[in-house]
Parts: C-alpha cells; sequence; structure tokens
C-alpha cells in the first residue's frame, strides 16, 4: 500500500503536465475569447496579462501546479467563479449518476455472468451472449435518444429529462424519490454497456475456473454444485471483474457527459461543454484533473481490495 500510495505522485504529475500540454495546444486566443468579437486589442492585452497568457508556458505550469497544491485550480473564465465552486456545485449530480449506474451495472452482470456460467452453451448462456454483445454495441447517446421517445413520449413512464419537477419542486424524502424518478432512465442508459461487459467478463472467468483442479477436489468431495460455483470458483474470477469495475470509472464519467446533454441533467457533463466552446483553459483543466484524480483513487482502492480477495496477491 505504501508503494502504491507513493506511485501516486508521479502519476499525479504526468496527468497535470499531459493535460496541460494537450489544453494550451488547443487553437485560438483564450485572451480574444475572453473579450468576444471585434474587441479593443488593449482590452485583448489587459485580460491576457490579468489571466497569465502573456507568461511563458512553463510559467504558466509552475503557477498551476503551485495552486492546485493550494487546492485553487484558478477562476473560470466562462462562468466567471472559482472552478473549485463551479465543480462543487455540479459535481453532485454527476457523482449520483455515475455511482448508481456503476452498482447497477455491477450487481446486474455478476448475476448474469453467473447465470450464462451455471449452464455454459445454455440457453440463457446464448441469450446473455446475445444480449451482452448487442448492449456493448449500441452507442449510449443513440439508446438514450430511443429510450425518450420510448419510455416518455410514448408510454409516459418516465420524464423527459432534468434533475426534478421544476413545475412542482418538493421538499425532504419527496424530493429525493422525485430525483430517484428522473435518475433511473438516464442512469440504466449509462449503465446497459458496463452491464454487458460485466456479464462476459464475469462468465469467462468462471468457466476458466470451473475447470482448475481445486474445483475437481471439491466436486469429488461431494460439495453441491450451486457452492461450488460460489463459494469457490466466484471469490478467484472475481479479480478481472474487480478491474474492470476500477478502471471503468472513467470510461463512466465520459459517458455520463454525453448522456447529461441527452437528458438534460445538470452535471459537469454541461460545465464542460460550455468551458470547451468559450475555451475555458482554466475549467477544463480542473475537470480532467478531478476525472483524473477519481480514476487514480479506484485504480488504488481496486489494488487494496486484490489483496483481501486472493492473499496471494498480498504475498506478490
Amino acid at each position: 500500500m505504501a508503494r502504491r500510495l507513493l506511485g501516486v505522485i508521479p502519476t499525479l504529475l504526468s496527468v497535470f503536465v499531459l493535460t496541460f500540454a494537450l489544453v494550451h495546444a488547443l487553437p485560438g486566443d483564450p485572451a480574444q475569447t475572453l473579450a468576444g468579437e471585434g474587441a479593443d486589442p488593449a482590452r485583448v492585452e489587459e485580460l491576457r496579462q490579468q489571466y497569465g497568457f502573456d507568461r511563458p508556458l512553463p510559467a504558466q505550469f509552475v503557477t498551476y501546479v503551485s495552486k492546485v497544491s493550494r487546492g485553487e485550480l484558478g477562476v473560470s473564465t466562462a462562468f466567471g467563479k472559482p472552478v473549485t465552486n463551479v465543480i462543487a456545485e455540479r459535481i453532485g449530480p454527476t457523482l449520483l449518476l455515475t455511482i448508481t449506474a456503476l452498482a447497477f451495472s455491477t450487481v446486474v452482470g455478476l448475476l448474469l455472468g453467473i447465470l450464462a456460467a451455471r449452464r455454459p452453451f445454455g440457453r440463457v448462456d446464448f441469450m446473455m451472449t446475445a444480449g451482452s454483445l448487442a448492449g456493448y454495441a449500441i452507442p449510449a447517446f443513440w439508446l438514450a435518444q430511443l429510450s425518450i421517445l420510448a419510455f416518455a413520449l410514448r408510454l409516459k413512464v418516465f420524464p423527459l429529462g432534468g434533475y426534478e419537477n421544476v413545475r412542482h419542486p418538493y421538499t425532504g424524502l419527496d424530493h429525493a424519490a422525485d430525483v430517484a424518478y428522473h435518475l433511473i432512465l438516464p442512469a440504466l442508459v449509462l449503465a446497459v454497456s458496463e452491464v454487458a461487459l460485466l456479464a462476459r467478463v464475469t462468465r469467462t472467468g468462471l468457466l476458466q475456473e470451473m475447470g482448475r483442479d481445486y474445483i475437481r477436489t471439491a466436486r469429488a468431495k461431494g460439495v453441491p454444485e450451486d457452492q461450488v460455483l460460489a463459494h469457490h470458483a466466484l471469490r478467484s474470477a472475481l479479480l478481472p471483474v474487480v478491474t474492470i469495475v476500477g478502471t471503468r470509472i472513467g470510461f463512466l464519467v465520459s459517458g455520463a457527459v454525453v448522456i447529461e446533454a441527452v437528458y438534460n441533467w445538470p452535471g459537469l457533463g454541461s460545465v464542460l461543454v460550455a468551458a470547451a466552446a468559450s475555451s475555458d483553459r482554466e475549467m477544463m483543466l480542473g475537470l480532467v484533473l478531478v476525472v483524473a484524480f477519481g480514476v487514480i483513487v479506484a485504480n488504488l482502492v481496486t489494488d487494496i481490495v486484490y489483496g483481501f480477495i486472493d492473499p496471494r496477491v498480498r504475498v506478490r
């Protein structure tokens, strides 16, 4: 754990360097964008000096790292507020959406993989394989639009989008239920591809483990087949599943950007779109840094969970 924690430092530094270089390689003059078209050159130069755009890139990078180490991400030129304040206001809905999708995909993906592995190449296995291939292949933005057409416009089971009912606002438990009602459809659509991936990984891992010697020994001792699957094979097959769950957090966040745009979900997705449209480098760097830090923490937790699932990892 100590070695993994120390390994986070160069990883974060690499994220700083790469994201800073990529964002500053974008075309266009951010000072000119802030001033607007046809602005006075003196005003453009004033904004360039105010935000430090006239300084060399190494100096800007050192200033950026120094501010981040103090918890300062700068001021958003698009929103006119500190980046940390904007992220704090919008990160809640995004976390709610991604965590719900991750929890649902993990539970359902494991269950489908176990059901398919119980009778390999049977009817359930064939249906799960075909369904997972379709779910993984269908683009999320297209599925989101179809879900709105089918469940919101035609069947009127779910709302068209949004985070809550703005016409009739609720409070207390009613507000929580209203948010959950608006959350169901975007979370399910975001989780579809993850369910498909986890189901296939779980099925493949279980089938590999079911052919090993310790499984044959358990069967020879008279252990029931369901117990062999659940208590013996599943624990070893969980390692790749944990890896998938830990590494897919970044993909879920990037997918949430599209889902939030389709369902008008007030998360970080709309902030990222506005920052990119206005060349708001401070906001884009802050968002990338927050997502990268979340992925690094998720991978660190994944490594720690390995040791609890398989004690041999701690020995290695």
